[in-house]
């Protein structure tokens, strides 16, 4: 028996051609995983089912400013929250003054809605004119059902808002 020429150089010319279809199967395989995470919806921050938000930063007159927190979790979850709280300067230095910062462990049910938490704080350096820009940022882990904690969400900041000094 005798092995033909057109053999061979089907084989190789097979293997070139493929090539290309290889590529493409390649290149398609990774647009169709990168299109889930491309669809993700950047403005829905949920963690293991949780979702934690700083709510806008309420006058309570005087010096005291509740920095309060919007958190909710689908289940019987815990979740630790770390809050950073600032007076807002302006000018070309542009240091804002920390005003402190707060830890809160929340335990969710299976029955518990969404819960604000309260963070009040004293606004110490409140300027002649009677009014301080503040603001909060807050980031958040969740305890898994394997009791292991998750990473850390990214800082979330809450809009600035001027409170006043009271009378």
């Amino acid at each position: 028996m005798s092995i033909t020429p057109s053999t061979g150089i089907r084989s190789t010319r097979a293997r070139i051609a493929l090539v290309p279809l290889l590529s493409l199967g390649l290149l398609g395989g990774s647009v169709a995983f990168a299109g889930p995470v491309q669809a993700h919806d950047d403005r829905r921050d949920d963690r293991h089912g949780c979702t934690v938000k700083p709510l806008d930063p309420k006058d309570l007159r005087g010096n005291k400013v509740d920095f309060r927190i919007k958190a909710d979790c689908d289940g019987k979850k815990t979740v630790h929250i770390r809050q950073l709280r600032y007076e807002d300067e302006k000018g070309p230095r542009r240091t804002d003054d920390f005003l402190g910062s707060s830890h809160f462990y929340e335990e969710f049910d299976k029955k518990d809605d969404a819960r604000i938490i309260h963070s009040v704080d004293k606004v110490r350096n409140l300027d002649k004119r009677g009014a301080e820009e503040v603001y909060h940022m807050v980031s958040y882990r969740v305890k898994k059902d394997n009791g292991h904690w998750s990473d850390w969400s990214d800082w979330k900041k809450s809009d600035v808002v001027e409170v006043t000094r009271g009378r």
